[in-house]
């Protein structure tokens, strides 16, 4: 359990950095700094290479470029995962697969509910799908043991399995107009990928060089940048030779997993919270907090992801297709399942695909989805914590 341990604890100290890094933000954007935090967001970053020409606000360089690795990470740990982790037999997929796909079916529709399905905010379905497993984690390493590792492990493998569903939403629902010739370079670097691994080239620089070229190619294309880094992540070997599997510092997947992680928990993952978490409420009135969109993201959140995350699994349990986490309670699996709804960072990277105009209802979008990812964070710690009293006062 030391490599879990170690993951939990990095997992949790992100989630403290980004509560900081948040309100650091709100601070900036609600007081006289306020012109300073967007100049920040607005500042100009062009790269020209020959006929290659880039320019974007710094803005979205962290929202398409650093959120990339973000993704390469997902991705590495997804794969890892798979051949060998969580979710590498069909019992370990089975409870948090149930739960991941109840946490995004169930969300989207109480979107829907408040929202309809032929308005403008329609394409904020899934926003709400989404789940910061930082953030989660975070708030269950409060508890320490009181809680068991088995449930610690449950949300995990949903998170893992969340962000996957995650990959395929944008993938699927959130992209551009395509162009043809960005498309043919992207599959050519991909195809140069998969052939690298087959051939069992071990040299990082040279999946990285490629990378950048599937990356620059992807942008360009019209599906969104963040998923080429999925892709270069299911290309990179686990092991030196295929079908072998050899120990984590000879594997080139598992170490540049360890190098990315810190990287993603403790800079990208903070300096998109907060390039993206402030909201000006000194522009939010009651009305627009009362909209659709907004109570449909807070709503999706807090009592779609608890009701979809715990109802599903609920349904697996009694059918027997799942087995309760070992030494866990349904109050303990309720409380897990209320954490799944603190959405925050990967909300906020959906909201910024589904609405481009982050003044389209003037922050009320973005409030909701910290709304939400409180609420779900205070009262999923409070019912684990009332359920941990109670077992102590039992054994006492």
């Amino acid at each position: 359990m030391n490599a879990l341990d170690d993951f939990i604890k990095k997992e949790s100290s992100a989630g403290i950095v980004l509560i900081f890094v948040t309100i650091v933000a709100l601070l900036l954007k609600n007081t006289g700094l306020s012109e300073v935090y967007d100049a920040f967001l607005n500042t100009p970053v062009e790269i020209r290479f020959g006929a290659l020409h880039i320019d974007k606000p710094l803005l979205l360089w962290i929202n398409d470029g650093l959120m990339a690795v973000f993704f390469l990470l997902i991705g590495l740990e997804v794969k890892r995962e798979i051949i060998e982790g969580h979710l590498s037999t069909p019992a370990q997929v089975v409870l948090p697969g149930f739960a991941a796909v109840g946490g995004m079916v169930v969300p989207a529709a109480v979107y829907l509910y408040f929202v309809g399905t032929d308005s403008p905010g329609t394409q904020g379905w899934a926003i709400p799908t989404a789940t910061d497993i930082a953030f989660a984690l975070g708030v269950l390493s409060l508890l320490g043991k009181r809680v068991p590792v088995s449930l610690k492990i449950f949300l995990m493998a949903l998170a893992i399995i969340d962000d996957l569903g995650a990959i395929v939403i944008i993938a699927l629902f959130y992209t551009a107009e395509l162009s043809t010739l960005s498309i043919a370079v992207a599959a050519a670097a991909l195809t140069t990928l998969v052939i690298m691994n087959r051939m069992g080239v071990d040299r990082k620089a040279a999946y990285i060089l490629v990378g950048v070229v599937l990356w620059v190619s992807v942008l360009k294309s019209g599906v969104h940048a963040t998923l080429a880094g999925v892709a270069l992540a299911f290309t990179i070997p686990l092991s030196q030779k295929p079908g072998k599997l050899v120990e984590s510092k000879r594997s080139m997947l598992k170490s540049m997993e360890h190098d990315l992680h810190y990287w993603v928990a403790f800079f990208i993952l903070p300096l998109f919270a907060f390039v993206n978490a402030g909201v000006d409420f000194r522009n939010i009135s009651a009305e627009q907090i009362l909209t659709p969109v907004p109570m449909g993201i807070a709503a999706g959140l807090f009592i779609g992801k608890q009701l979809g995350v715990f109802g599903f699994s609920l349904v697996a349990i009694k059918l027997g297709l799942a087995k309760m986490p070992q030494d866990s309670s349904m109050r303990q699996l309720y409380g897990v399942s209320i954490l799944t709804g603190i959405g925050f960072t990967m909300s906020l990277f959906v909201n910024s695909l589904a609405f481009s105009d982050p003044t389209q209802f003037m922050f009320a979008d973005k409030l909701a989805i910290l709304v939400g990812s409180f609420a779900s964070g205070i009262i999923g710690y409070l019912v684990l914590r009332s359920v941990a009293i109670e077992n102590e006062s039992v054994h006492k």
